[in-house]
């Protein structure tokens, strides 16, 4: 803290102080609502509406509003909402992020601007970290919400189409940031608007809201098609990746995650693939899939970042160590697993859409968070996402003791250590969590405490009610839990009898994590609502971020101080060294959020644009308008690329220009080259566009004028989903090639704006000509319906694979339709033979 904070106090206590006369005028009114019967208190929901309805605004009747929540808590829950609870709820509405510490009751200050927002009628999403706080808190809160009249509905992922639409219409909808995302995704993929489930994004209160709009915010959404690609490339490349030596075919960074060649190991690609020169744009393929080969079997460790499973590869996340079953890593690197661990290579897939979290939740009218821990990360939060953080204080004083960090010379010392502290704090029935990074961690910790015949718990984050259940009796007498470091987060540990007489719960930390933030969580288990606790992290100069970021001087100085491995450590320099190796990684790690969202912002613009351009045409409008502007520039565009200004008239080919539009929509022979001989530029445009508008007159004359709007929607419609999953593939293509820039002295950001632009000008270019084209070769007899242009087969996240179901249009097969009876035969090939 600065001398001036000490003075001035802190950002969060000046706007905590602006807070406080509201948080008085609340407290006020009690006695007024305690005096209420609950059916009078219930009313208060419909006159708040009609308030808002004659003109006053959300803040006008907050005190009201969070009065009449906290006094109907109280009567359904048995809680009240303290002092603290309220101003968090304020901050909340506001749309901001209430820092507020573990135990503090997050879950119900929730309740107060989900309430006061809900009575406009436009929905607020509450989005937890999974589906068992989602379930939970929406039984537990809704209780509150229900009593004042209000609706709750919670999505998870075994819902189908009906009960997602149910739920989103609800007043208050719980469920997780993957769900909601890939809703979106999937609404905008639907082709009648009966299909969507969600409405608009109004107002989102993010629960853990560091772990869902920071860690999550490296992996985007992906929902995938089957793709078309061969799986052997990944076997043969896995087989030249194998038989290469270190240091001498190529060089392993691990900060930076990436494996190059050498000179030498080019050469031997160059002899394996029998390649002339293996840097050739010919040869991406091979060195796409030689990069992913390498990291496969040099970056990536079994049981550190995957494990191997039935056959089957499942990635660990590295945040909470959970397995994390269905997710796949994306760009091949999965199936260079597959390949290196020599079970079945899946086949790539085809992506659909996709939406970064950053991206998604900025779609919200108003956005708000909660967590025990967002300050360190402020500066991302402002800038990604323009929230500021506000620091709520605690409820009761903090009375934990968060002791300096032991460091060891090895990693043997380090973890004998942290036995021996368990031992004696078990011996006196003080409980203790161990948070590990990893699966391996745990393991090996607790095959260690189990040689010494103590009892205990380990969670490497399998099931999440199982894993709450446990995490919540860890503050029980006597009690040793193992966790992965957010194993269980969102549930309090109450202590048990006597514990606060034995110190409270002990929390021992194995490592200290790349993020502070996540090291603060850990300790935050420990000294919920005043009671005592104690917290210690255990380091050794053998841990990956004191090896890989730990400066030097640090183990120059250990090897001078000649300590033996079980002699700890307890140096400032130390200390000091790891905090500097945290906040060099938290930077690292942020720019990689900033630099995958400063990709997708390109495409977030160009998906604002197909989205909205889909909803027009499911919302019914009439496109003809559309339709017409876009023959328009056809017929333009291939005559300027024809008659090129700089070009004598001679020379221009009006010749080209006949056949290219005979492609598209002129009968053959219909225009006759002489006619245009003798017309300017702009009298050729206008006469060729008054013909192609007489030919779709013709063309409407075959169809009753309301089947002609439909059809234009449903041509147009595939036409954009076509083209724009095409679009979606060759940019995430142009994205992984576009570093190389870097070397030729260029951003590769600016690059891919540029590029990415002309190819989406490109694309919508080619919507106009495949809608114009494929709308003049209509015939009358052919029954035009909608249909989808592909099948969403999987998503890279696995508790998002739905039951969402297609609204079907009773419709007849077409004869050049699919046949219905699923045989892949055309309809005329057969049931339609007869």
């Amino acid at each position: 803290m600065g001398i001036l904070e000490k003075i001035f106090g802190s950002y969060s206590d000046k706007e905590v102080k602006r807070i406080m006369p509201i948080v008085s005028k609340i407290e006020s009114l009690e006695p007024h609502m305690q005096g209420l019967a609950d059916e009078e208190l219930r009313k208060m929901t419909e006159k708040f509406k009609e308030r808002l309805k004659n003109g006053e605004t959300l803040d006008d009747i907050l005190p009201e509003a969070f009065a009449v929540v906290r006094e109907a808590s109280w009567r359904v829950l048995g809680m009240k909402h303290f002092r603290v609870q309220l101003i968090g709820g304020i901050v909340l509405h506001q749309g901001r992020i209430a820092e507020m510490r573990t135990g503090e009751g997050k879950t119900l200050v929730a309740t107060l601007p989900a309430y006061l927002n809900a009575l406009t009628g436009r929905g607020v999403h509450v989005v937890t970290v999974n589906d068992y706080l989602a379930k939970r808190d929406k039984e537990w809160m809704g209780q509150i919400y229900e009593f004042l009249g209000l609706t709750v509905g919670v999505i998870t992922h075994d819902l189908d189409s009906e009960e997602r639409r149910a739920a989103y219409n609800a007043d208050i909808t719980y469920g997780t940031n993957n769900e909601f995302g890939f809703d979106y995704l999937r609404d905008n993929m639907v082709i009648y608007k009966e299909e969507m489930v969600q409405r608009e994004l109004n107002y989102a209160i993010v629960d853990e809201v560091d772990s869902i709009l920071i860690d999550e915010a490296r992996t985007p959404l992906i929902i995938s098609g089957a793709g078309e690609k061969s799986t052997h490339l990944y076997k043969v490349a896995d087989s030249f990746a194998k038989g290469l030596r270190k240091e001498e075919d190529f060089e392993v960074d691990e900060k930076q995650h990436a494996v190059t060649l050498t000179e030498k190991g080019i050469e031997k690609a160059e002899k394996f693939f029998s390649l002339e020169n293996y840097g050739d744009a010919e040869n991406m393929e091979i060195q796409h899939h030689v990069i992913q080969a390498l990291k496969a079997n040099y970056l990536m460790k079994n049981e550190i970042d995957y494990v191997v499973k039935d056959g089957e590869i499942i990635i660990v996340d590295e945040f909470t160590g959970r397995l994390m079953e269905g997710r796949r890593y994306s760009d091949g690197l999965h199936q260079a697993i597959e390949a290196k661990e020599g079970v079945k290579v899946e086949r790539e897939s085809k992506t659909l859409a996709t939406i970064t979290f950053q991206n998604y939740f900025r779609l919200y009218n108003k956005l708000a968070g909660m967590t025990g821990t967002a300050l360190t990360e402020e500066m991302e939060f402002r800038e990604i996402y323009g929230l500021d953080v506000i620091v709520i204080p605690t409820n009761k004083p903090i009375a934990r003791v968060d002791a300096p960090d032991l460091v060891y010379k090895t990693e043997r010392g380090k973890f004998n250590a942290i036995v021996n502290e368990v031992i004696e704090a078990h011996k006196k029935g003080q409980p203790v969590l161990v948070g590990t990074i990893s699966i391996e961690m745990s393991e090996k910790l607790s095959e260690m405490l189990k040689k010494r015949g103590i009892p205990h718990q380990v969670l490497n984050a399998k099931y999440h009610e199982r894993e709450a259940e446990i995490v919540s009796h860890a503050g029980e007498r006597g009690m040793v839990t193992i966790a992965t470091n957010m194993a269980g987060r969102g549930t309090d540990i109450k202590l048990g009898e006597g514990v606060k007489e034995l110190g409270g719960l002990m929390i021992l930390g194995s490592e200290r994590h790349e993020s502070r933030r996540i090291d603060n969580q850990l300790r935050g288990r420990a000294g919920r609502q005043g009671d005592p606790g104690f917290t210690r992290f255990y380091i050794s100069l053998e841990d990956d971020l004191m090896r890989l970021f730990g400066s030097d001087r640090v183990r120059g100085v250990v090897d001078k101080l000649g300590l033996s491995e079980d002699e700890p450590i307890e140096s400032k320099m130390v200390s000091n060294a790891i905090e500097t190796a945290q906040k060099r990684v938290e930077g690292n790690n942020f720019e990689v959020r900033k630099a995958l969202l400063q990709y997708d912002n390109v495409m977030n613009k160009q998906r604002e644009i197909i989205y909205s351009q889909r909803a027009r045409v499911l919302e019914g409008d009439d496109v003809k308008e559309n339709i017409l502007s876009m023959i328009n520039d056809v017929i333009d565009a291939t005559i300027d690329a024809h008659t090129s200004e700089d070009k004598y008239r001679e020379e221009w080919d009006l010749k080209g220009v006949i056949r290219y539009l005979e492609d598209i929509f002129l009968p053959r022979g219909y225009v006759k080259l002489e006619e245009l001989e003798i017309l300017s530029k702009e009298e050729i445009k206008k006469k060729l566009y008054d013909i192609a508008v007489e030919l779709y007159e013709e063309k409407e004359e075959e169809f009753e004028p309301e089947q002609m709007r439909e059809i234009e929607r449903v041509v147009l419609l595939r036409a954009v989903d076509l083209k724009w999953m095409d679009h979606i593939d060759a940019m995430e293509q142009l994205k992984q090639g576009i570093g190389l820039r870097a070397y030729r002295q260029r951003d590769p950001i600016h690059e891919y704006q540029i590029e990415g632009m002309n190819m989406f000008d490109e694309m919508i270019y080619n919507i106009k000509e495949e809608t114009v084209r494929m709308l003049y070769r209509l015939k009358a007899e052919r029954k035009i319906e909608r249909e989808r242009v592909a099948e969403p087969t999987s998503t890279n996240f696995d508790d998002s694979s739905t039951k969402r179901t297609p609204i079907k249009k009773e419709k007849k097969a077409g004869r050049n339709d699919l046949c219905p009876c699923g045989s892949g035969k055309k309809f005329k090939n057969c049931c339609g033979r007869e």
